[in-house]
């Protein structure tokens, strides 16, 4: 396992270890909701993720077939612009279950 991956998952125990007094006290709202805010950074981590993954793909398949790089390019833009919709959409329902 990767140093980042291991300094993540320890981040996410920390988080919800100390965060349970918080979200334990009764009546009323807690002081912390992490609801919302944990699903937005999962779903921008993920959109980055492909994005991040589809450039990669497309500037190295360019690099091979340099006459395809318009098709290629367009695939690209179309791919993109896929998941920044899916994660807009996430977006959106973890600010409204968050709220």
């Amino acid at each position: 396992m990767s140093k980042a991956l291991k300094l993540c998952m320890l981040a996410g125990i920390a988080v919800t270890a100390f965060a349970s007094p918080a979200l334990a006290q009764e009546g009323g709202k807690a002081l912390i909701s992490f609801s919302g805010a944990f699903g937005a950074g999962i779903a921008m981590l993920g959109a980055a993720a492909g994005i991040g993954k589809i450039g990669a793909a497309a500037v190295e398949s360019m690099a091979r077939q340099p006459e395809k790089a318009k098709d290629i390019q367009g695939a690209m833009i179309v791919a993109a612009a896929l998941i920044e919709g899916a994660t807009f959409f996430a977006l959106i329902i973890c600010f409204l279950a968050g709220a």
